[in-house]
């Protein structure tokens, strides 16, 4: 059959629901109400009395990797999950800066609570570039229901970088989806899981982004992540065994990026938002463990570590750094809410080069504030149940999502030879 994306209707269900792994909790409908966000300040807002409840037991999740399943089901309910939907469509309809700041306070109470919802607004983002009207209705409406959006994108064991997750449509009980993920971060928590997909039409491979539900048959998620940050992410692995998906939850994806779109620029907006937070939260850390130390500083001549001008010089340092590596992260919201107002190849190179510097710097500050909590407050910052070092490792893990080495080349070519940078997700 040719290949035909199709309108969701508003009755559309999931299959039914697999059996699950023993000790594993279900993706459940959401069972709180969820609030409306009014606007950006709202946004801010509740985003900050969250990273405030969510701080208190950060350090108990990341030692004892305990998943945050009531956190997010208070994350999704304040809803702030849904403030990207447009305002058409019911939603706040926020700048990128806001979006980005709000990522940033969340990530700096946890860096993992940060992170799981950076693809849901991803599909969100992939949805408003590529998805018909009908299935941005479908979609938003349950976003801003609570429903979560997590992801199977990436594949790994393969070096020609063909994607084997495939999407059959003539089989004859109707389209099903066959393959292995990785790295599918959000997905464990999810109601839905966009999943990248191959399908072959007239003679040519097409990749698109099917919705699957989460509890369908044939889905199997494994929580193999064992990364020593960002430890409650959940970024496991997924499996698709003839998994039913419906026509009118597929979208064009590879297509978005063969025009110029805000996909890439967008997405590495959400990561420098992440990285910024973790390493405001180290040096909220820091500030605090600081200040209490009194052991005497002889070489200093002080008697509070607070007082030694060294350590002070470092807190300085620390600050500046954060406070710039903000200013460039703003800067990019902005340049990215003037692409998607306006998409062409200059906007949406200058939003994705304005991205680019502002990775490049919430890397560098990030990874340096949790270098410097280490260096001021010594092996004591693992002591005692600080968990102090989760900074360092959530920022040492979160700023390898992508090689930040090719930014500088890509910013250097844009301004040195005038070259556009490539559209794709890393950039």
């Amino acid at each position: 059959m040719a290949l035909e994306l199709l309108n969701p209707s508003e009755d559309a269900q999931g299959a039914p629901p697999q059996k699950r792994t023993a000790g594993e909790p279900p993706a459940h409908p959401p069972s709180q109400p969820v609030q409306r966000i009014r606007d950006d300040a709202h946004s801010l807002e509740v985003a900050r009395a969250l990273a405030a409840d969510f701080a208190r037991d950060a350090v108990a999740r990341d030692r004892d990797r305990i998943l945050p399943w009531d956190e997010l089901d208070r994350f999704t309910a304040s809803g702030l999950w849904g403030i990207t939907v447009p305002r058409a469509y019911g939603g706040a309809g926020v700048s990128n800066v806001t979006l980005a700041e709000v990522i940033a306070t969340i990530s700096a109470a946890d860096g993992s609570l940060g992170q799981i919802p950076q693809n849901h607004y991803y599909a969100l983002e992939v949805l408003r570039v590529g998805g018909s009207d009908a299935q941005k209705a479908f979609f938003y409406r349950r976003a801003l229901d609570g429903e979560r959006f997590g992801n199977a994108l990436a594949e790994i064991g393969h070096k020609d970088f063909k994607r084997r997750t495939r999407l059959t449509t003539d089989h004859p009980d109707g389209w099903r989806v066959d393959g292995q993920k990785f790295y599918c971060t959000g997905a464990l928590f999810a109601h839905w899981i966009p999943t990248l997909v191959s399908a072959q039409q007239d003679g040519r491979d097409l990749t698109l982004l099917a919705f699957i539900p989460r509890r369908a048959e044939g889905v199997a998620i494994v929580d193999d992540w064992d990364g020593f940050g960002q430890r409650v992410t959940g970024s496991g692995s997924v499996s698709f065994d003839a998994v039913a998906v419906d026509p009118a939850w597929v979208v064009p994806f590879l297509a978005s990026f063969e025009r110029p779109t805000t996909i890439g620029p967008f997405a590495q907006l959400l990561h420098a938002a992440i990285d910024l937070g973790i390493g405001q939260g180290a040096l909220q850390a820091t500030l605090p463990f600081v200040r209490e130390q009194s052991r005497p500083w002889i070489d200093a001549g002080v008697d509070r570590a607070s007082d030694d001008p060294l350590t002070i010089r470092q807190v300085g340092d620390v600050a500046v750094r954060l406070r710039a590596a903000q200013a460039l992260l703003r800067r990019a919201g902005r340049f990215v809410d003037q692409a998607q107002s306006a998409p062409d190849e200059d906007s949406v190179a200058a939003a994705s080069i304005a991205v680019a510097e502002a990775r490049v710097l919430t890397t560098t500050a990030s990874l340096d504030a949790g270098n410097r909590l280490f260096e001021l407050a010594g092996t004591g910052a693992t002591l005692d149940g600080l968990g102090l070092d989760r900074f360092w490792r959530n920022a040492r893990t979160h700023t390898l999502h992508d090689p930040v080495r090719w930014k500088y080349h890509a910013i250097g070519n844009y301004y040195l030879n005038g070259q556009l940078p490539p559209r794709h997700g890393a950039l």
